[in-house]
């Protein structure tokens, strides 16, 4: 079989999902399948917008937060807590045992670390100047 390597900055959609169903196949036969299901929490004000949120998802029994946003407005006001009080709420409920997130913001780390998340790993220069620091929970009630 001849192959080709390429290299692009603009894959297709259907290109990466072609990748994600692989590779999902791959791990359901290696370790079985992960349940991944999507799981977001939005703050909203008066008018409907988003001024805070969580997404991520939850899969092999853990939550993975890979986004969290708050809006200036409302930083300092405990919104982080509440909303990963109520991420980890939904993921006990689907059976997770613990959650996962990631930051190179040191006040982020030190919020994250305050709801009961501990650090076990970092990059450094990730980006250049900041570390990126890992942080874990084993969720209660599960």
């Amino acid at each position: 079989m001849n192959t080709t390597l390429e290299t692009t900055a603009d894959p297709l959609p259907e290109e990466l999902a072609f990748l994600g169903e692989r590779l999902t196949a791959f791990n359901d036969g290696d370790v079985g399948a992960s349940g991944k299901k999507a799981l977001a929490v939005f703050v909203r004000d008066d008018a409907g917008a988003i001024v805070a949120g969580i997404s991520g998802y939850t899969a092999w029994g853990w939550l993975y937060v890979q986004w969290l946003w708050v809006d200036e407005k409302l930083r300092g006001q405990h919104m982080t807590g509440k909303m990963l009080d109520a991420a980890e709420q939904e993921a006990v409920a689907r059976g997770c045992k613990n959650a996962w997130i990631d930051t190179f913001n040191p006040n982020a780390a030190r919020v994250y670390q305050r709801q009961g998340y501990q650090p076990f790993g970092t990059l450094a220069d990730f980006p250049v100047g900041r570390s990126r620091i890992f942080l874990r929970k084993t969720l209660s009630g599960a």
